[in-house]
Formats: C-alpha cells, sequence, structure tokens
C-alpha cells in the first residue's frame, strides 16, 4: 500500500469514527437527559428553591431551551474541546479530565505490560505443546482466568497480598515513582486476569495453526535452530491475532478502568466516572465516556494500521478496496 492510499485509508477511517463519535454522543446525551431527577435541583445545592433562583439557574445554562438546541450547543463546544464545567465543582470538564487521566493510562499501560508479557509465552507453550499437559493446564487456567470477575479479583488481591501478607498498598494511586508502581500493581494483576486469557486463546490457535505450514516442516527438515524456527518464522507469523489480542485488550482497560479504580480507589478516570453517575454531574459524565470512546476509536484505528505493517497481503486487500 502506498503512502497516499495509507493517507486515504486513515481518513476515511477518521471521519467514520467522527460519524461514529456524534452518534455515541448523542445517545450518551439523550440517556442523561431521560435520566430521572431535576438537573436544576442538583445545581441549586444548599440555595432555597425560590423560583426566581431556579428561573436563573436554568437561564444560566440554557436549561429551557429545547433538547437538539441543548445539544448542538454543547456539541459546537466539545468542537471547540470545551466540555463545559461540572455542575458540582465549577471545574472545568476538560481540566478534571486532565488531572485524572495520568493514572488510568499509567494503570492501562502496566496492565498490558502484564497481559502480553504472560499471555504471548503461555499461548505459544500451550501451542507448541499441543494437546500435552502443559497445553491442557494453559487452557484451564486461561478458562479460570477470564470467568473471574476483576472486581473479585481485585477485592481477593487486597485480602491476600495487603491484609495479609502486608506486602502492596490497596487504596490509592501513590506518590509518584516506584510508590505510583507499587499502588498499581494489584489493581493491574486485576485488570489483566480476564485480558491474559484473551492472548493465550488467541496466540495459541495462531501458533498451531503457523506450526502446521509446510514452509515451517520444511525449514525444521533444513536443520534450523529451534529458537530461530521459533522467533523467525512462527512467532512473526502469528502476529496478525495476536495484534487483534493487543487492541482489545487496550480497548477492555479503557473500560475494566471503571470498575477496578473504583475497587482500589483509584483517582482515575473510571472513578471519576463513577462518582459523576453518583452524583449525577452530567457534563463530566458526557465528557469521560466521550473521551473513553475516541480512545477506543483510536485505539482501532492504530490496531489496523499495524496489520498493514505486519502483514503486506492485508496491505494489498486494504489498496484494492
Amino acid at each position: 500500500m502506498t503512502l497516499r492510499s495509507t493517507l486515504r485509508y486513515v481518513l476515511g477511517r477518521l471521519a467514520g469514527a467522527a460519524v461514529l463519535l456524534v452518534v455515541y454522543s448523542f445517545g450518551i446525551y439523550s440517556l442523561l437527559a431521560l435520566a430521572p431527577g431535576d438537573p436544576v435541583r442538583l445545581l441549586l445545592g444548599n440555595l432555597p428553591a425560590t423560583p426566581e433562583t431556579m428561573d436563573a439557574i436554568r437561564a444560566r445554562y440554557n436549561l429551557d431551551d429545547p433538547f437538539f438546541v441543548q445539544y448542538w450547543n454543547w456539541l459546537t463546544d466539545a468542537l471547540h474541546l470545551d466540555l463545559g464545567q461540572s455542575v458540582l465543582t465549577g471545574q472545568d470538564v476538560s481540566s478534571a479530565i486532565m488531572e485524572r487521566a495520568g493514572v488510568t493510562v499509567q494503570l492501562g499501560l502496566l496492565t498490558f505490560l502484564i497481559t502480553m508479557g504472560l499471555g504471548i509465552p503461555l499461548g505459544m507453550l500451550a501451542g507448541l505443546r499441543r494437546g500435552r499437559f502443559a497445553d491442557r493446564l494453559v487452557s484451564q487456567l486461561a478458562m479460570f482466568s477470564v470467568s473471574a470477575p476483576s472486581f473479585a479479583v481485585g477485592i481477593l488481591l487486597i485480602i491476600v497480598f495487603a491484609g495479609q501478607l502486608n506486602w502492596l498498598p490497596s487504596i490509592g494511586a501513590g506518590e509518584g515513582g516506584a510508590d505510583r508502581f507499587r499502588h498499581l500493581v494489584l489493581p493491574a494483576v486485576a485488570l489483566s486476569t480476564a485480558t491474559i486469557a484473551l492472548v493465550v486463546r488467541y496466540t495459541r490457535t495462531a501458533v498451531i495453526e503457523v506450526a502446521g505450514q509446510d514452509y515451517i516442516i520444511a525449514a525444521r527438515a533444513r536443520g534450523v535452530k529451534p529458537s530461530r524456527l521459533l522467533f523467525n518464522y512462527v512467532l512473526r507469523n502469528s502476529l496478525v491475532p495476536v495484534i487483534t489480542a493487543a487492541g482489545v485488550v487496550l480497548s477492555f482497560v479503557m473500560v475494566g478502568a471503571v470498575v477496578v479504580e473504583a475497587t482500589f480507589a483509584l483517582p482515575g478516570l473510571g472513578s471519576l466516572l463513577v462518582s459523576a453517575v453518583q452524583q449525577k454531574d452530567l457534563p463530566i459524565v458526557q465528557g469521560v465516556t466521550l473521551v473513553i470512546a475516541a480512545t477506543v476509536f483510536l485505539i482501532n484505528l492504530v490496531t489496523d494500521l499495524a496489520y498493514l505493517a505486519v502483514d503486506p497481503r492485508i496491505a494489498v486487500d486494504g489498496a484494492s478496496r
């Protein structure tokens, strides 16, 4: 695929993602508008609910406008990177998201490293030892891990490693550096339990398929060293399914962080979203969900571009389309 066709492909995907984000934001905005409760009462706080005060709040936040006008005003502001202000604290939504995004990104990266660092070797071991004890053991462990909810695993980890053994902290994000790493270990392990199983299954299936190809058998017959055969032939030609698993893992981390951050009291985007939903802070809910959706779309785009870089046949197909 040429640079021009690749650029055209990327622009097409970005245009499609923009349309989907508008549809997604409209759906979230509609659901929030249909939620029970009067936003004016929430905005009043401890102020007396006099008719004059309520009318002033409606005028300030344009709550008297028709629904589609309210959404259009929000959308035009969002296109200028203005996501509004929190109805509880008055803080800009963009600033609140930036303050919390660092913890979520660090948690996601650590979870990704744990997942890929354990999932790929275990998947390759199971694929190369198909039908043997190692394959059965890894498959059973993967089935067990994918069945365990992240919050339940998190609670178990807190009881064992923070409560009984006192090895790692159980709540909070730490002060940065090594302390931040220690605070994120247990949440990352809890979040990676299901994703490790996913990577193991993808890698195992890919290795089994590649190991049975004629060129692998011919390379083995020519006396190619096992290490070279493993990394240069088997793993290299199994990358496309592994990249698929990596994209799914990153998308899952963005969604799963909501539960795990609440379990470990981490000040990330997930806990910000949970508290905003509980307190009906609608601008925060709308802003955080929009950022998460945009991140998932971006991850999918990067995954597709990785396909084009790894497998030239996919690039030819994409160019032909």
